[in-house]
């Protein structure tokens, strides 16, 4: 299977929730070569309540809506209307990386337990990419912390730079950079992801890494990953809007999309976030992180049944 197919088989459990219940809303009962009903009252409340079934959030949902009821006239079959309006959110959010001054710093921020498997998983996937990274165990606050992260970049065979239990993060991140530089690797994969979004302390301790990071590196840190997990839903929308002003949040990790029914909540996070999706999580495995690929997720979101 094909890295961009897994996506599609990671959106099992969703597809079988969404693709037979859209089949039903499009097909025309008495005229079974047409693929695709008028979009009348009816077939309007079945979509949105299909859309909202699958954790698409009402404010994607109601943008989704609007646009099919304009372009509906036209004929197009609504299966088609509805994937390229989902495309179309996630291509308005979408941007490249500028990335002018190297070594690239990447923060990988979120809630307590969040962040220790993906650090490893994005290290080996960068690794087997070609690229030199280098982990920055700078979550120094809880217990065992630093020995979960090592079992995970020992697996990714990286490189980590670590200090004692309790030491001051920034402080890890300066000495991670300047190894970084003088070693050659880049990117700087720092782990901040045991920050719970209440503690003002630590998302004060969240803007100093940044600081440190800046006056190291011109523009960086140039990636601020935000690791959220699928199956939480919208309230991983919530948990996201308390790290986007305190840590410059530019991108999201999906984790465990495999492992939810209501996979359409990255079409909510692109949409209401204003976010990409850089990588999806699709299964527990240290290569189960990949990139995300808009049109591998909305085919295998609407995928036809017949």
């Amino acid at each position: 299977m094909s890295v961009f197919g897994r996506i599609r088989e990671s959106l099992s459990r969703t597809k079988q929730q969404i693709v037979e219940r859209f089949d039903e809303i499009v097909r025309v009962a008495d005229q079974p070569e047409r693929r695709s009903r008028p979009v009348d009252v009816d077939t309007v409340e079945a979509l949105e309540e299909l859309l909202i079934s699958a954790d698409i959030g009402v404010a994607a949902t109601d943008r989704i809506i609007n646009k099919v009821k304009q372009k509906s006239p036209n004929g197009a079959s609504l299966r088609n209307l509805v994937k390229q309006e989902i495309r179309d959110v996630f291509a308005t959010v979408d941007r490249p990386l500028d990335v002018a001054a190297h070594p690239k710093v990447t923060l990988i921020v979120g809630v307590n337990g969040t962040g220790k498997t993906t650090v490893g998983k994005l290290a080996n996937l960068l690794k087997n990419a070609g690229e030199t990274p280098l982990i920055c165990a700078a979550d120094t606050f809880r217990a065992a912390a630093v020995e979960q992260l090592e079992i995970w970049a020992k697996r990714a065979g990286v490189e980590m730079v670590r200090a004692r239990e309790g030491a001051d993060p920034a402080a890890v991140v300066y000495d991670a950079i300047s190894s970084g530089k003088a070693k050659g690797r880049d990117p700087i994969l720092v782990d901040t992801a045991g920050r719970l979004h209440t503690r003002v302390n630590l998302m004060n301790e969240l803007e100093k890494i940044r600081r440190i990071a800046a006056r190291e590196v011109s523009g960086a840190p140039q990636e601020v990953l935000l690791v959220l997990d699928a199956t939480v839903g919208q309230n991983g929308v919530t948990q996201a809007r308390e790290f986007m002003g305190a840590a410059g949040v530019n991108g999201i990790v999906l984790t465990k999309l495999d492992g939810t029914a209501k996979g359409g909540v990255a079409v909510a996070i692109a949409n209401d976030l204003k976010l990409p999706i850089r990588y999806v999580g699709v299964g527990e495995g240290i290569d189960d992180l990949v990139p995300f690929d808009a049109n591998e997720y909305v085919d295998g979101l609407f995928e036809e049944k017949w």
